[in-house]
């Protein structure tokens, strides 16, 4: 009980806990739409088939307000502070909510538009709290493991998803899939997540960085003291003024990140195809519309959204391995050999999922072939999580200094949104057109996702800040972004002497002026 008691007085476990809450919103609209989606009453309010394209077009506008929240949201978090921002887009995810919950409610006309505009809506909301949430945890977090903790708070992610996909099976079960509810119920039991995270934020202090960086030391020694106590704070704050002096000789804009001649270009780059090759890896799809996809290995409807639920837990006991090997072999290792792992798991998918759609054909028992598939189905998504979750979101944590990492997320979340609504509105383009040839294009994806990452993602785990910028500054000065040509190929792998144990490199400072 004392445990549970000091947990919860705790203002880091807070902070761990409310950040972990926030990204599971994420989660849960993925798990959510899955059954929607194939919703008899849905569809007919919508006004769709099950076949047309504004299935996927529903789906993914979505995230192309996720894209124009990250920017907002940014804005707004240096301009006003991080609670503020996040106070915002936690409004603005619940109203979103709600507008999908009453479009087409008692009246039929304008429901489609009312529905997206609801998504759009509710994407700024979650879009500006996956770029704010991360800056935020990391400041009044800058102690422990750093690749951990946030693979540990991506777990809530996967708890998301399979929170909303057993609601969405329990009332569709329950009321059926030709029952207005079985749809909107899941929508509306969303709500729990910004009602709950706005009504706990008042206890969270605002980020001392944020106070320095305006000039409010007062603020900050407060803050410093409620989350560290009053015996610590005028050490820390002294620590974070030194830091704030040396962190503005970092100091970079948006037109030094997007230009070529800009200081920040490659480290964008970096930042930039660690998420279009997160997308490519497939898994916006197989969240979305993972029961379509057992279904393509030879599942009847029922079976296959059951296996789904299946899978989703598999994801999410699975990710453990990501917060227990992401310190010890690197996130590049975990990247590229899980890329590579993934493109296999695809072209054995190619081959059982031609075998289902042909069975009768070539005289094969169904059952010889789905269950095959789905183990392999089941093992790619476990490689997903502990190869790609959690670290394309941890590395622009690690390259770019703490004056732009507002920035340098909402970069990340824009091309996040933008790769995902591509992903989201292309895949049931896909099932309809390509069958399980779609295994296929993901098999080809897959392959030059960990290529990409092969050749120029360096190795950010357990090195400093300083330690990161020295691979992009040699390797400006010798003209190449190939990692094995960079200094003779150190950023291909962890410190030497920390492979297998890179939990104390993990605890380095991001900037060496910390001290954290």
């Amino acid at each position: 009980m004392d445990y549970i008691t000091n947990l919860v007085k705790d203002k880091k476990s807070e902070v761990v806990i409310f950040s972990s809450t926030a990204i599971a919103l994420y989660g849960y609209d993925q798990g959510m739409m899955s059954l929607i989606n194939t919703n008899y009453d849905y569809l007919d309010t919508m006004g769709i088939s099950k076949e047309d394209p504004l299935v996927g077009i529903i789906v993914s506008v979505y995230y192309l307000g996720c894209a124009v929240g990250a920017v907002l949201a940014s804005y707004l978090g240096d301009i006003r502070g991080r609670k503020p921002s996040i106070f915002a887009c936690l409004a603005v995810t619940s109203l979103g909510n709600l507008i999908m919950f009453i479009s087409g409610l008692g009246f039929s006309t304008g429901a489609r538009t009312l529905m997206l505009v609801g998504r759009i809506v509710m994407g700024l909301g979650v879009g500006g709290i996956d770029a704010v949430i991360p800056t935020y945890s990391s400041e009044l977090n800058e102690e422990g493991g750093r690749g951990k903790a946030l693979a540990q708070e991506f777990q809530s992610n996967i708890f998301g998803l399979n929170m909303a996909f057993a609601i969405n099976l329990a009332v569709t079960n329950g009321l059926g899939k030709g029952n207005q509810w079985a749809w909107r119920i899941p929508i509306i039991a969303m709500q729990v997540y910004p009602v709950l995270l706005l009504s706990f934020i008042y206890r969270l202090p605002e980020s001392p960085r944020w106070f320095i960086f305006h000039d409010r030391e007062d603020d900050a020694h407060t803050a410093l003291a409620e989350i560290y106590g009053e015996d610590e704070a005028s050490g820390k704050l002294d620590e974070l003024k030194k830091a704030h002096e040396e962190e503005t000789s970092h100091s970079i804009g948006y037109s030094d990140m997007v230009s070529p001649s800009g200081k920040q270009f490659h480290e964008t780059m970096v930042t930039v195809m660690g998420q279009v090759n997160q997308a490519l890896t497939g898994y916006g799809a197989v969240s979305v519309y993972g029961p379509q996809i057992f279904q393509l290995l030879g599942f009847d409807v029922s079976t296959a959204e059951y296996l789904t639920q299946g899978n989703y837990i598999s994801y999410f006991f699975l990710m453990t391995f990501a917060w227990l090997l992401i310190e010890r072999v690197g996130r590049r290792f975990l990247m590229v050999t899980g890329a590579f792992g993934i493109a296999i798991c695809f072209a054995i998918l190619t081959v059982f999922g031609g075998l289902a759609q042909n069975d009768m054909r070539f005289g094969i028992p169904n059952l010889a072939v789905s269950i095959p598939g789905s183990i392999v189905l089941y093992v790619a998504t476990g490689l997903f999580g502990i190869g790609w979750l959690a670290q394309v979101w941890l590395i622009p944590t690690e390259i770019f200094p703490s004056t732009s990492r507002a920035q340098g997320a909402a970069v990340s979340v824009v091309v996040w949104g933008l790769a995902n609504f591509a992903v989201t509105l292309l895949t049931p383009i896909g099932f309809n057109n390509l069958n399980y040839w779609l295994f296929l294009v993901f098999t080809i994806t897959n392959l030059f996702a960990g290529w990409w990452t092969w050749a120029y993602s360096p190795e950010t785990g357990g090195r400093s800040f300083e330690d990161n910028q020295a691979f992009f500054a040699d390797s400006k000065e010798q003209n190449t972004w190939l990692v094995s040509r960079v200094n003779k190929g150190e950023f291909r792998h962890l410190p030497r002497g920390q492979e297998g144990d890179g939990v104390e490199g993990e605890r380095q400072p991001l900037l060496a002026a910390d001290g954290a």
